[in-house]
């Protein structure tokens, strides 16, 4: 998906800004610009694109952007019915990435800023003490104004700066080689398999929305995702059935259940979510088009273990 390069429409680009969205669905396009951007989604589940990561994400995900790195959050498409419940709630900050490093040369504060904004070119998503003492400044920070809506965000970025509390998102060797041709065609494609990867989606179908043969298509996707169109679809797949497969809130209870059942089982683990979802996507695929009538065990022995 090629990204489109976006102005961010605010009227001082020297300083911070600051948007709190409250609306039915995302809907923003793939697309960089030449801020830095903090993003808490307080409210909201679907798919995310940072660079070359593709990836679910739900409530509650705080992820730091540097300049120029392609992303784009979509929302699952039971937003787009508007119904009752459903809605995407998120606080966004957008500041310079040199807007700290003007207001001292001191080596103390600018090398740890530096660090980060460096990291921040594949994305970073926090988590852990940074992310609740960063939440719970962003909660507060849209009823600030002047310097001390200025001060609450040099608090966040004091925070961030010193976290070893993240996740790199985008790989190492990731670099943004994006133009604004063809924008609109790769951005098509992306909201295509995002609405459509939990079906069996064929290559003739995602060429026609480009207007491209089936092999012109396949040579224009590599060469712009680095990705053929199968990687792009299992890594959605797999980032899907992660989400599905980490949804839940164990109780002391519910852990002590989860040894039990894994001192049942032969190899004395549950399987990983590669595993699972790795067998998930294998089914959900073409190659698993003659594959009927019968049923497939992923248990890691336990139930030929309980046939002994």
């Amino acid at each position: 998906m090629k990204p489109q390069l976006i102005d961010v429409p605010f009227e001082n680009k020297h300083t911070i800004q600051l948007k709190k969205v409250d609306q039915f669905y995302l809907d923003n396009p793939f697309h960089f610009h030449h801020l830095c951007e903090l993003v808490w989604i307080e409210e909201s589940f679907g798919k995310r694109i940072i660079g070359d990561k593709i990836d679910s994400f739900s409530d509650g995900e705080l992820v730091l952007m540097s300049p120029d790195l392609p992303h784009i959050w979509q929302n699952d498409p039971v937003f787009f019915h508007k119904k009752k419940g459903y809605r995407c709630k998120a606080t966004v900050i957008y500041f310079p990435a040199d807007f700290i490093l003007k207001l001292s040369d001191e080596p103390a504060i600018v090398h740890p800023i530096q660090e980060l904004i460096s990291n921040a070119s594949r994305g970073l998503k926090f988590y852990g003490d940074a992310y609740e003492q960063v939440t719970k400044l962003l909660v507060n920070i849209s009823d600030t104004s002047g310097l001390e809506k200025i001060i609450c965000f040099l608090n966040v970025i004091k925070i961030l700066a010193q976290s070893k509390e993240f996740e790199l998102l985008a790989s190492e060797s990731y670099k943004n080689v994006y133009s604004e041709k063809d924008t609109n065609r790769i951005d098509a494609v992306y909201k295509f398999l995002m609405h459509n990867f939990h079906r069996n989606v064929s290559l003739e179908e995602v060429s026609k929305i480009c207007n491209m043969t089936p092999t012109a298509f396949c040579r224009f996707f590599k060469s712009r995702t680095k990705k053929s169109l199968v990687q792009v679809l299992n890594e959605l797949r797999v980032g899907h059935a992660c989400k599905l497969l980490h949804n839940e809130d164990y109780t002391i209870a519910a852990q002590a259940e989860r040894q039990r059942t894994i001192d049942l089982h032969p190899v004395k683990k549950l399987g990983t979510v590669d595993e699972i979802g790795g067998w998930c996507v294998f089914l959900a695929s073409d190659y698993a088009a003659f594959a009927s009538g019968t049923t497939y065990l992923v248990d890691g022995g336990r139930s030929a273990l309980m046939q002994d």
